[in-house]
């Protein structure tokens, strides 16, 4: 089946890794292994698109393209990869309602509360009439499915629960064993964290968990934090760890994406706060790997992690309680153990991608025919 294909917050080649960027990669790379054809109709990023007159232009010169291209070679369904009131969909709606292709999104995110803001009263209206006019929306998020159900009959959505490709992600002892050794780490008790160093809530995140680890640093001598990740806020963070933990952090780099596994696998607890986090997709990288995770119960996170169960979910910036979720942990390898081993099982039961996205394309297959 042909797919013509758009994701307008973020094309599929942007180079900013990001939880986003991952479920549409691994929703494509999903269709493609199906047998699917995925076409790309524009790569265009529309992010606050209606406040950036000089991206009209390549947008409507993308229009015209797809316009003559589906004309001549129909697809069998148009679906959209992430639309919302900063990055609505313009071109799905316009060019599946010229030429009568289904048109099919895959997360759309709805929020009343952007028609009260003079900046953002454009993008939530273009975003309403992108979703009303869709025949069927998939979402991956128990909070956008309640909110998606104000406006969009209920046989029209289905809720995906988020997954990721379980083998891709499985415990390398051997690769765990090297990073250790090449950070000279052999008997630390490794708490691993990872994410952008963007200069928003990604760093406020490492920020937090950095000063919070300090009270580690002073029970736990053996205690060491391994970040992952690269940004132009890293001198920043390299200058906040030697102040609060000197002597207990390594920064790791950027870690390629094939790469992660052993990442995850040379560490004990997986931390990261997470402020206001979608969903959180290292969250279940980390567990795939065996390991337990102590974050914030905010966001999507606990749609993704079992409180108690495969690690531990604290209220928002109460420090307290997140060091002693990680205490407990690393004090405490029969806990540990249980919840990583508890962890790994929990990913692959509910969070398979290959499983999940079986319900997708089934609709889209039955919706193209």
């Amino acid at each position: 089946m042909k797919i013509a294909f758009y994701a307008p917050f973020k094309p599929l080649d942007h180079d900013h890794p990001s939880g986003d960027l991952a479920i549409a990669r691994g929703l494509v790379q999903f269709l493609e292994e199906q047998g699917h054809t995925i076409e790309i109709q524009s790569r265009v990023r529309a992010r606050w698109i209606y406040l950036k007159p000089w991206l009209w232009p390549l947008l409507a010169v993308d229009a015209v393209r797809s316009l003559k291209n589906l004309s001549a070679h129909r697809p069998a369904i148009w679906l959209t990869y992430h639309t919302y009131y900063k990055a609505p969909d313009l071109l799905g709606p316009l060019i599946c309602h010229l030429l009568g292709i289904k048109y099919i999104i895959f997360q759309g995110i709805y929020s009343t509360k952007q028609k009260r803001r003079i900046k953002t009263i454009t993008g939530y209206y273009l975003n309403r009439y992108a979703l009303k006019t869709a025949h069927h929306i998939f979402t991956n998020k128990g909070s956008d499915f309640k909110n998606l159900q104000r406006l969009i009959p209920g046989h029209r959505l289905t809720y995906v629960r988020p997954g990721i490709t379980p083998q891709a992600f499985m415990k390398n002892k051997l690769a765990g064993q090297e990073n250790r050794k090449a950070w000279k780490l052999d008997d630390s008790l490794i708490v691993l964290t990872a994410a952008m160093f963007r200069d928003d809530v990604k760093t406020r995140g490492l920020d937090w968990l950095i000063q919070c680890c300090a009270m580690l640093a002073e029970v736990i001598p053996g205690f060491h934090l391994v970040i992952a990740g690269s940004g132009k806020m890293e001198g920043y963070l390299k200058a906040l760890a030697q102040k609060h933990i000197p002597g207990h952090y390594t920064f790791a780099g950027k870690i390629p994406p094939k790469e992660m596994a052993g990442f995850y696998s040379s560490g004990d607890v997986f931390a990261f706060p997470g402020i206001r986090e979608s969903l959180g997709m290292v969250y279940l990288e980390a567990q795939a790997c065996s390991l337990p995770v102590v974050a914030f119960k905010n966001g999507g996170i606990p749609e993704v992690v079992q409180d108690k169960k495969t690690g531990f979910l604290v209220p928002l910036y109460d420090c307290p309680l997140f060091f002693q979720a990680l205490k407990d942990l690393l004090q405490d390898s029969v806990l540990r153990q249980k919840m990583g081993k508890n962890a790994m099982e929990y990913v692959r039961a509910f969070h398979d991608r290959d499983i999940n996205y079986k319900t997708v394309e089934t609709l889209l297959v039955k919706m193209g025919s």
